[in-house]
């Protein structure tokens, strides 16, 4: 564990008393101050669970390719469903993966903002009717650790514990489960490029003894390998936004795994519902002084607007689905 490369925390300090619970605070302020990136244990979620959710993407994967296309994301104006290997981009570069998008079953929205047309109903695989049975159970456990984090984080940031209850509104989640196929080529390949969050809060859980993410530090990268009973959690550009700064996205990647092994990963996005927009936190002198300010990349506008910011991001990662449903927006300004 000494040799990791990002902290760890504990979440049920929370619940060990006050002096235990501020230390918590004290060190998730300071782990996304420095790296925007740690390791949670302590979340509450079984192992039964996990090797439920686990066993569900193995079996999704392994259906028949006519099964897994049936609910293809290009069918889907909302980014929802399957994508196959290779449709998916990062930085205009190929993502060498495969991935079901699953987001808050919700009834299209017609009019409004450009962004709306993110708001709509799932694909599901009609072989598999338990996929969505555990993505629900997952969907609710993650929900409730992703409340108590954030409510740890406002405390931290010397704003009410209710800061982010108060401001996000219904949340947007997407879960994405995701299949890296192993690779023959002799050069590290891009399962997924460098890239930050869009949102507030990402939880990761990845298969037992799969690695390949790695989290940039001090303009290296580092790989940042799975612990037993932990989530690999980051936080996204909105919350670099909310505080001015002082905490930071950074960026992060998957290296492709060499054949013939392969990777199974579960990222879970928490974010504010489309139309809200986290207003800047006040902080304390003390922090405010240690910010260092947004970061400025005209190529990649960090938007205060949710909704602005989730839908810059699919626009970009699915050119095919855009190019289908939304070539009104393709080419327009981010």
């Amino acid at each position: 564990m000494a040799d990791l490369n990002l902290p760890i925390l504990d979440l049920s300090q929370l619940d060990q008393g006050p002096a235990a619970a501020e230390d918590f605070r004290a060190r998730l302020r300071e782990a996304t101050h420095e790296v925007g990136f740690f390791y949670l244990t302590g979340t509450g979620v079984s192992p039964e669970l996990e090797a439920r959710l686990h066993q569900a993407a193995l079996d999704f994967f392994a259906l028949p390719e006519a099964e897994k296309l049936a609910i293809e994301n290009v069918n889907s104006p909302h980014f929802r469903g399957y994508t196959r290997i290779g449709g998916e981009r990062t930085q205009g570069k190929v993502d060498w993966r495969e991935q079901i998008d699953i987001g808050p079953e919700r009834t299209p929205v017609a009019d409004g903002p450009a962004f709306n047309r993110l708001i709509g109903p799932n694909l599901w695989p009609a072989a598999q009717p338990e996929l969505r049975e555990v993505v629900a159970e997952w969907h609710a456990t993650l929900s409730d650790v992703s409340r108590r984090l954030l409510r740890a984080w406002a405390e931290a940031l010397g704003a009410s514990p209710t800061y982010f209850d108060d401001h996000f509104g219904e949340p947007s989640t997407l879960i994405k489960i995701v299949r890296y196929p192993g690779t023959h080529e002799p050069e590290p390949q891009q399962g997924v490029g460098a890239h930050k969050d869009s949102g507030v809060l990402t939880l990761l859980w990845v298969a037992p003894g799969k690695g390949g993410l790695q989290v940039e530090r001090d303009g290296e990268w580092v790989d940042a390998p799975p612990v037993p009973g932990a989530f690999v959690v980051n936080i996204g550009e909105l919350l670099e936004y909310a505080t001015g700064g002082y905490l930071r996205a950074t960026n992060h990647r998957v290296v492709s795994p060499k054949a013939p092994d392969e990777r199974i990963s579960i990222p879970f996005f928490f974010n504010p519902a489309l139309d809200k927009r986290l207003p800047l936190i006040d902080l304390p002198a003390e922090l405010a002084a240690r910010s260092r300010g947004v970061s400025d990349d005209p190529s990649n506008p960090i938007h205060a607007l949710y909704g602005e910011n989730a839908l810059k991001s699919r626009l970009r990662a699915h050119p095919d689905v855009a190019a289908i449903h939304h070539a009104d927006l393709v080419g327009a300004p981010a």
